[in-house]
């Protein structure tokens, strides 16, 4: 495997790259790339300025995941934005390999911080299906995984929990915000 830019005249490479977003989205978040189209227009969005894109491929060139990072705060935070693996070659550390890369990428470019968000709109969590209102941070504080959440593979590779944006997806269909430090602190 290796990890490389995804470059705007490499058409086969978008191509997968949109197909894996609509295909790894589809069980949890359906609404996020429904379609090739919708998937092709994320993918040309993220060869835009203060935008980082970068796949990993196989042996024979095929795409094995995608991560994408945008430039906040004067480049000081970057949001990682998206991750995607294909379904057949994850727990491989494809998505782990891919997060290092895009760390390394964001301290070049002088960022401290690389955070995301990743929705719960499927009672994947403890904090999904509830009113988080008024004591939203009790129940952020309690968080539980309780059928496959990423938010426990964001963890194993050094993200914390910062936040929730309740109701974000609808009521009782939060996004659950996550940062971790990149680059050298001062």
């Amino acid at each position: 495997m290796q990890i490389i830019d995804l470059q705007p005249e490499n058409r086969e490479a978008i191509q997968q790259v949109a197909a894996l977003l609509v295909e790894a989205f589809r069980e949890h978040h359906p609404d996020a790339w429904p379609d090739m189209d919708s998937a092709l227009q994320e993918v040309k969005e993220s060869f835009g300025e203060g935008r980082i894109s970068r796949v990993a491929v196989g042996e024979d060139g095929g795409v094995l995941g995608w991560i994408g990072g945008i430039r906040q705060y004067r480049g000081n935070v970057w949001e990682l934005h998206p991750l995607a693996v294909q379904p057949a070659h994850q727990r491989q550390g494809i998505g782990r390999a891919l997060v290092a890369d895009l760390e390394e990428r964001v301290g070049e470019r002088g960022g401290h911080t690389l955070w995301l968000g990743s929705d719960d709109e499927n009672n994947q969590t403890s904090i999904s299906g509830i009113d988080l209102y008024p004591n939203v941070l009790e129940h952020l504080a309690n968080i539980r995984n309780l059928r496959g959440h990423p938010f426990e593979f964001y963890e194993k590779v050094g993200f914390v929990v910062v936040g929730v944006k309740p109701d974000a997806n609808g009521p009782g269909r939060p996004d659950i915000l996550m940062a971790k430090r990149v680059g050298r602190s001062n």
